[in-house]
Order: C-alpha cells, then structure tokens, then sequence
C-alpha cells in the first residue's frame, strides 16, 4: 500500500475544503486476482452432454480483475472525520461511498452502488477460507440463472449507521432507497421504483470467542406488486476454539401472498493449520414453502497466504437449486490474489 499525506484536502476531496480540516490524506491500494475456474449445471439435467444446448458455457476459463482504491480523509473542527473512497474495478467505476465518523455517536456511511447495508452486512457469517458456499452456483452455470434461495438482503445502494456501544455490542441500520436505476446528484429515480429495504441488526460478544447476531427488515418484494414487501429475519452464532472456528445461521424470506417463503439454514467449521493456511467446509439447506425437494449446497475451500499473496481454491456443489428436483450446479475456481 502506497499512501501520499498533504497538508491540506486533495482534489479528490476537494469538498471538504471548506469545512477548514487541518489535515488530510489520501490512500491508494489495489489488488490484481488471476483465476481459473469450471461450471457446470444445464448439462447435469436431462439429455446427454454432447448434445446439450449449454454444452462449453464456460468459454474461457481464465480470468483477470484488477482494482484500484482510492480513499481520502480529513478531520473536522468538531473531531469527527469526514471520508471519501472509489473504485476503479476493470476499468469501470464502483465502490462510491462517503462515511461520517461521529466519535463515541457511531458512524454514517453512504453507498453508491457496492456496499451492504443493514442486515445484509449479517447475511452470511459462516466462517470460510475462501469463497461462501453458494458462490458461482445458478441454475445453468452460466451465471445468469439464479442462484441459491433463502438469503437475506438489505439492498446495496443507500445509508447504514453503525456503533459499538460496548465492548460486546454492536448494532446497525440501514436503509437502502428505492431500486429503480441510481440517481446520480441532484437528481431522482423516477417511476419503476419499487419499496426501499429498511434493516437493522445487534451483535453481541457474551464470553472470550462466542458472537451472535440478530437481524431483521424488509425489502421490495420478488413480484409485480412495486408496492409489497419481503419480510427478511436471520440468526446466528459463530465460536472459536483453539485453530477452529464454528458457524451456524438460520434465514427467513418471508414473502407476501401465495409466493413461496425460504427458510435457509447454513452451518460451516474452519480450520487454521497456521497464520498462513486455513481450510474450511460449508453446508446449505433451503426449505421453500411451495416446493417438496430441498435445496442443498456443499462447499470446500482453502487458502495459503504469503505476504501479499494469495493462493485460493474452493469448489461447491448445489442439487435441486431453487427448489426444482434436477437442477444440479458445480463450480471450481483456483486463483491467486497479489495486494499492494
């Protein structure tokens, strides 16, 4: 990581000028990930493989993404800090955000388009060595055709106030504005906007190595109606013992009408041989209301890390996604990440 200090707000938080900070800095870091990987998922249905309509959906397996963060800070005559950060991923910008740190009051963080807010910053808390179980897994390994069921969500775009209130509590809320495409400054969606997602969460840390959590909200609704809602609620509770680590976390979707709710139930254990490999083993289980068969998802991972490098590979493996016997998806992915 390369950082360069001033003694005043650069251009790229020009904005802050007027608010008379004393000090500024900006920060620079990037990462570069080189992968490899293979799906798999129409082909494991019905008809062979030869003749497979989906038949090398893959095309290249090989992949590159590259990222450059950029971050700027100052402090305020108050004591609070102002901050502002971008991404630069492949060339595209993402990653917009401003987050005001009020001290002992918490923090206010706005997203642009990346960041998780409320309960989907709890979405999934079962430790792993690389990716979750349910990375790169849809319907027809193409990534197109939906992947697993029953996860929580708190939109991406919007506000998400946090705070520790002591050493073992932790609380967030968020509010993620109506879905419809992104309003850049001084300017609004317009119609096609469906209802905000509006979410909160509390953890707690009771004993040495314990945590548990609680979240809940609600967010538009997977139908026509723009103005229903999903209920969403997720639990959960992670242990570390020694090298291992242990999580279990169960979610609900409730949906409104005779639309079908989810009830996931995931639990996973890692294992660190040393301060530089981890390995690590996820399950997941979705219950959908409507349907007889359950969705079940299996993943395997590890990790080495040297410096700023490091080596990953993990696989999953999901039978009956979205609920609907025969739908099988597999996805391998071996990478390596360079940070600087």
């Amino acid at each position: 990581m390369k950082n360069w200090k001033k003694a005043g707000l650069t251009a790229l938080a020009g904005s802050l000028v007027a608010t008379s900070a004393i000090a500024g800095a900006v920060t620079v870091s990037g990462t570069a990930n080189l992968t490899y990987t293979r799906n798999s998922g129409a082909q494991d249905n019905s008809g062979s493989y030869a003749s497979d309509a989906n038949t090398g959906v893959d095309g290249n397996r090989w992949g590159i993404n590259k990222t450059l963060a950029f971050s700027g800070s100052g402090e305020l005559d108050n004591g609070w800090t102002v901050s502002v950060s971008q991404s630069l991923k492949a060339g595209s910008t993402t990653g917009v955000g401003m987050t005001l740190d009020m001290g002992d009051l918490g923090s206010i963080n706005y997203e642009a388009d990346t960041g998780a807010r409320g309960i989907g910053k709890i979405k999934d808390m079962i430790p792993t060595a690389d990716e979750d179980v349910g990375n790169g897994l849809d319907v027809n390994g193409s990534s197109t055709g939906g992947g697993l069921s029953g996860t929580v969500s708190g939109g991406v775009k919007g506000f998400h106030y946090a705070n520790t209130i002591s050493d073992m509590v932790e609380i967030g809320v968020g509010y993620a504005h109506k879905n419809a495409i992104g309003a850049t400054q001084g300017s609004v969606t317009g119609a096609g906007a469906g209802e905000s997602y509006t979410s909160a969460f509390v953890k707690l840390d009771p004993i040495d190595g314990l945590e548990v959590g609680i979240g809940v909200g609600e967010g538009p609704a997977g139908n026509a109606d723009a103005q229903q809602t999903d209920d969403y609620m997720t639990v959960y509770g992670t242990y570390v013992y020694g090298p291992l680590t242990f999580g279990l976390q169960l979610s609900d979707v409730d949906t409104p009408g005779s639309t079908a709710d989810d009830e996931q139930t995931r639990w996973g254990i890692l294992y660190a041989v040393n301060d530089e490999i981890s390995i690590s083993y996820q399950d997941h289980e979705n219950d959908d209301s409507t349907n007889s068969v359950d969705e079940d998802a299996k993943g395997y991972s590890a990790s080495y890390t040297s410096g700023g490098v490091t080596f990953k590979v993990h696989r999953n493996k999901a039978d009956n996604v979205g609920n609907t016997a025969s739908n099988t998806s597999e996805h391998t992915e071996v990478g390596v990440t360079f940070a600087f």
